[in-house]
């Protein structure tokens, strides 16, 4: 096991100070260039076994995490749920001692149940980086938000950035307000009260009971997918009622007294949250996310590794550990 400068697991941002998220951020600016080379690769993390260890489907960040793992030659192996002992009955720890057994060095986790990552983390002795939990956090999801901002506007201080949708069941959410209000921005967040979590007035966010009134504060909006799968009847009256009230689309958006940046961290239910002409249109970044969440997670893996600070550099040229 190895300690490095954000301890020994990245479970949440909640319990992250600002200066160890402006780390992470500042090194992550440091890998991106890798992902320009010609050959996307350096000896960083060689000789590292590290287990995506998935007990729910998503496609986009285990993709994210594999690249980023491979770009820094740590080897990789992919365990999910459905190809696992996991569906024969055996326990999330069973699971992972018997991956340490074999000697492994960190474990991404993806889990349905809040919790679930610092459960594990408890447990076993290799580093742990949660890759969603529940509705929980997010926390890779929130950094790589955060630098995409960061990369436009240049400081977090003082933005203002509103999260839009389904907060109640979004991990997403969570991540990005801890995240968000440690850097010096102001949040809001807007959507139907029955999917913003009950104790929402005491998160120091600003609540918008109208996308109209989000708009016309934000100088960012992170527009959250409905998250239909974990929802029970009742929560919206349907999908095209919610477009009308709350749907993010460019007519709305032409009446906000400045250009807004638009986040969404995917999939998309285009037409529901977000109309397709905002999605692909000159203000969105939503791509720019995708490209910084590789940059992001090699960030996390090289500091947990035990990866100095001040030695990026050197190992973005190959001469770090």
């Amino acid at each position: 096991m190895t300690v490095g400068a954000l301890g020994k697991d990245l479970l949440g941002l909640e319990h992250l100070t600002g200066d160890q998220i402006r780390l992470i951020l500042d090194s992550a600016e440091g890998f991106k260039e890798i992902s320009e080379r010609a050959i996307k690769k350096v000896p960083t993390l060689r000789g590292s076994t590290i287990v995506n260890l998935f007990f729910e489907n998503s496609t986009r960040t285990r993709i994210s995490f594999e690249f980023a793992e491979k770009r820094l030659s740590a080897d990789t192996v992919n365990v999910s749920s459905s190809g696992s002992s996991v569906s024969k009955g055996e326990t999330l720890v069973d699971t992972a001692r018997n991956l340490e057994a074999m000697r492994i060095d960190m474990v991404v986790i993806r889990h349905g149940a809040s919790g679930a990552a610092k459960f594990l983390a408890e447990r076993i002795e290799s580093n742990v980086i949660n890759a969603g939990d529940g509705t929980h956090e997010h926390p890779t999801q929130g950094l790589l938000d955060m630098l995409t901002l960061r990369d436009h506007f240049k400081t977090l201080e003082g933005l203002k950035v509103c999260i839009c949708g389904d907060v109640l069941h979004s991990r997403v959410a969570r991540s990005n307000i801890w995240g968000l209000l440690k850097m010096g921005a102001q949040v809001g967040v807007c959507g139907p009260r029955s999917l913003l979590p009950n104790a929402i007035d005491e998160f120091g966010v600003t609540v918008f009971e109208h996308i109209e009134d989000a708009i016309q504060w934000a100088d960012a909006l992170n527009i959250l997918r409905l998250q239909l799968e974990r929802m029970t009847a009742g929560f919206i009256p349907s999908l095209r009622e919610y477009n009308r009230v709350f749907g993010v689309s460019s007519e709305r958006l032409s009446r906000a007294p400045n250009p807004l940046l638009i986040l969404h961290p995917g999939p998309m239910n285009r037409g529901v949250e977000i109309d397709s002409d905002v999605a692909d249109g000159p203000h969105s970044v939503i791509l720019n996310q995708v490209t910084n969440g590789v940059a992001v997670r090699m960030a996390v893996l090289y500091l947990l590794s035990g990866g100095k600070p001040e030695h990026a550099e050197a190992a973005k040229g190959g001469g770090g550990r």
